[in-house]
């Protein structure tokens, strides 16, 4: 049965379509939040008041606000105040990124932070510049030490895309969803076996992300 629903009118093409899908909205969220959040992780360690107090609202901002409402009001919210019409896709993207490179910059900023002092001293009293000192003392073991926890939040982005189906995005779980209503089969056997198929295929994207994480940690612990 499970096999006659997956090959019935294409379905599992469609999953995989979804999937791509999700995957377009997690990796270029990914990718772009990685980048902003070691800047602003760098930015959260200036000396300046005003800097720290600014990214510290910015980021109790992102903690609190639910990121169901930041993708509505970032949907129906932009259309209505300033006219912005933007597509589903791309409000996800703009959104995760908006929320990922938050909690990344708290990571990098934890992981910089938690660099012993005598290290940069030693640096400086050996002739290094504070970029010197960043680049080559700081900025290294920083990436060790963040790498485990940012690949765990680029797992969390993944499955968090699934949201994207609450304001229209025809991604996997929204195809699910379709395929279960439009099935010749009862509701409660075809919503097991599609999202059985689902975790399976949210199981392929996320498991070897956490192997990649173990990996590093244990080697750069060795």
């Amino acid at each position: 049965m499970g096999l006659d629903l997956l090959l019935q009118g294409s379905n599992l093409e469609r999953l995989l379509g979804g999937l791509g899908v999700t995957a377009q909205i997690a990796f270029v969220s990914v990718f772009f939040a990685c980048i902003f959040g070691v800047i602003l992780g760098v930015i959260m360690t200036a000396k300046n008041p005003l800097l720290r107090a600014l990214c510290r609202f910015y980021l109790e901002c992102v903690r609190i606000i639910p990121l169901l409402a930041l993708l509505f009001i970032a949907y129906f919210g932009l259309a209505k105040w300033f006219g912005i019409h933007l597509d589903g896709v791309t409000v996800c993207i703009v959104v995760f990124i908006f929320w990922g490179t938050a909690e990344m910059g708290d990571l990098v900023r934890g992981a910089l932070t938690s660099i012993e002092k005598h290290q940069v001293e030693s640096a400086y009293a050996l002739g290094l510049t504070p970029l010197q000192t960043f680049i080559y003392i700081l900025l290294p073991q920083s990436l060790k030490r963040v790498t485990p926890s940012a690949i765990n939040l680029f797992t969390r982005m993944v499955k968090t895309s699934s949201l994207a189906m609450l304001i229209g995005v025809v991604e996997v779980i929204k195809v699910g969803q379709q395929i279960i209503e439009h099935s010749l089969f009862s509701n409660q056997s075809a919503a097991l076996w599609i999202y059985g198929v689902i975790f399976c295929l949210y199981f392929m994207i996320c498991y070897p992300l956490s192997l990649f994480s173990k990996y590093l940690e244990n080697r750069w612990e060795n």
